[in-house]
């Protein structure tokens, strides 16, 4: 292997952070951190242009957007003590069966971001447990999220319809900025990773369809934050 110039570490100002937490990537959701900072107890530490706060039971960061900024947090984190990061996140759809509000986790991903190349240059294999875990957690809550492959692309104004087609045709469902990098950074890094993702805007229909700068869209993805936050306190806590 390679020995690589600059690498993640833990500096003497940085914090020992639990095992478990979320990596939120946008920024609209950070908005409401501080809230969930008081309401468990959070400290807030410095990561980045993103936010940090974290206690003995959690970390909540962010946020993250695209592959490659995504990747570098992620890289912190793991420095710091992350072993289980709960990603969440915005898709876009590529089929009817997944709609604007839909819950969904990604079980597989297919590649079209510039960074995991240079983490797993063979396929992920993937750690199933975490993202089992989550599923189930969020179905006993009655979210019903829905699973399958995603396409992780940084090129957002790139997502042509032939593509859409093409990747839809062969089952692929949704369509992000940063999935597949984060998957291959926790593999080449020993760690496991979900991601939960909210459905923000349709790319199945003639035209575009975005949901994401309504009001009520924003209320509903720092609701399913709240969620996952709460069922994360609630079993490492017991």
């Amino acid at each position: 292997m390679s020995i690589c110039i600059i690498n993640p570490a833990r500096s003497k100002s940085d914090p020992q952070l639990s095992p478990v937490g979320i990596l939120a990537v946008n920024p609209a959701d950070s908005s409401c951190f501080q809230t969930f900072a008081h309401q468990y107890g959070l400290k807030r530490h410095v990561l980045f242009h993103a936010q940090l706060y974290s206690n003995d039971t959690f970390f909540l960061a962010g946020p993250a957007v695209g592959a490659p900024m995504a990747a570098i947090c992620l890289e912190k984190l793991i420095a710091l003590g992350a072993r289980r990061i709960v990603v969440y996140g915005w898709c876009g759809s590529l089929t009817p069966s997944l709609g604007t509000g839909d819950l969904f986790i990604p079980t597989g991903g297919v590649s079209e971001e510039g960074t995991s190349m240079h983490y797993q240059p063979a396929p992920v294999c993937d750690d199933d447990s975490l993202r089992l875990a989550l599923f189930e957690a969020l179905t006993r809550e009655g979210c019903l999220p829905k699973q399958g492959w995603i396409w992780t692309t940084d090129a957002v104004y790139r997502e042509t319809r032939e593509k859409v087609e093409r990747y839809r045709a062969q089952g692929i469902l949704a369509v992000d900025m940063e999935f597949t990098a984060l998957r291959s950074v926790a593999a080449f890094r020993g760690v496991s990773l979900a991601a939960v993702m909210l459905v923000s805007d349709e790319l199945f229909h003639q035209e575009w369809t975005p949901r994401f700068q309504y009001k009520k869209f924003r209320t509903d993805s720092r609701r399913v934050l709240a969620k996952l936050c709460a069922v994360i306190h609630a079993a490492e806590a017991s």
